[in-house]
């Protein structure tokens, strides 16, 4: 990516409305406390911080009809999916700090909107310890941030599908996971009906994560915009602890350094995602700052001019 011209802005979404756990809210600002628009202006990168979207707060209800705070999560996806449209419409990369992954409906139902208009293939890195396809007859909790993907493939409930224009927002050849090592028994056969491309971290295991970063990257061009979600909780808790719903076993540091310098050398990053980063669960904010870190490299950061 060549930072000179780039515009870069920052939209908080400040909720754990979609999470099992309270404090994914504080996510944001735990994340500008860490300095992140501090390093991507070191970068050269012009940037706008937009601050936080309002949205209602978390009623910690149980479930109705398989799902939690249904009305809650759709406002929330409302809100990021106007500011994600607003800034790619100005020709800028948008930058969404979560709070819980099931913001991922409203920003990446806004890009394949803009994507289509556009002509331009779309592509979602999904990095995650979690397959995030439950739907609420399979979800053993309700929860909506486990939901996210089977909304933007269109199976999710119909008031959170269809956002893009289209009743799928991304078709299953679209997204890439990678980290997964937490599926639920109803998300396996989910991913084999669908015929879903994962990494998980067997396959990082055996291949390294150079080779599984250059397959899951093998057909990005010039005309793909590349979408990153990057849930914290991919990183493996013993490095990143902030997080809701940790999983042990995750990538390391390095390999995550690697996977996000070689997202970053394809030059088609056009728009990210940050989420689950819980700074209640964190030690001295050092998941928000391992997430900067990690931040600085997808944005193009490396060691040596290469």
């Amino acid at each position: 990516m060549n930072n000179a011209g780039t515009t870069l802005e920052l939209i908080g979404a400040p909720t754990d409305v979609g999470a099992s756990v309270r404090g994914a809210g504080m996510g944001p600002d735990a994340l500008r406390v860490a300095g992140l628009a501090e390093a991507l202006v070191r970068q050269g990168f012009a940037l706008v911080d937009r601050g936080n979207l309002a949205g209602p707060a978390t009623p910690w209800a149980p479930p109705a009809n398989g799902l939690r705070h249904l009305d809650e999560v759709i406002a929330w996806n409302r809100a990021v999916y106007a500011a994600v449209d607003e800034v790619l419409g100005a020709g800028h990369v948008p930058l969404m700090l979560g709070g819980d992954h099931c913001l991922a409906i409203g920003s990446i139902s806004a890009v394949a909107w803009h994507a289509r208009k556009r002509g331009r293939k779309l592509r979602v890195l999904w990095l995650d310890a979690h397959s995030d396809v439950n739907t609420e007859t399979t979800s053993p909790s309700g929860n909506l941030h486990g939901m996210p993907v089977s909304c933007l493939l269109g199976h999710g409930p119909a008031v959170l599908t269809g956002w893009s224009g289209e009743r799928a927002a991304l078709p299953p050849e679209a997204i890439r996971f990678i980290g997964i090592r937490s599926v639920d028994a109803d998300e396996k056969e989910a991913i084999r009906t669908l015929g879903l491309h994962v990494f998980d971290m067997r396959h990082i295991d055996e291949h390294g994560m150079r080779t599984t970063m250059t397959e899951a990257l093998q057909d990005v061009d010039e005309d793909t915009h590349l979408h990153v979600s990057f849930d914290l909780d991919c990183l493996d808790p013993n490095i990143a602890p902030g997080v809701g719903t940790g999983v042990r076993g995750g990538p390391t540091y390095r390999e995550m350094q690697l996977c996000m310098e070689m997202i970053a050398d394809t030059g088609r990053l056009g728009s990210v995602d940050v989420v689950e980063l819980n700074p209640a669960l964190d030690v001295r904010n050092q998941t928000a700052e391992i997430a900067v870190e990690l931040i600085e490299s997808l944005f193009g950061k490396s060691t040596l001019v290469r």
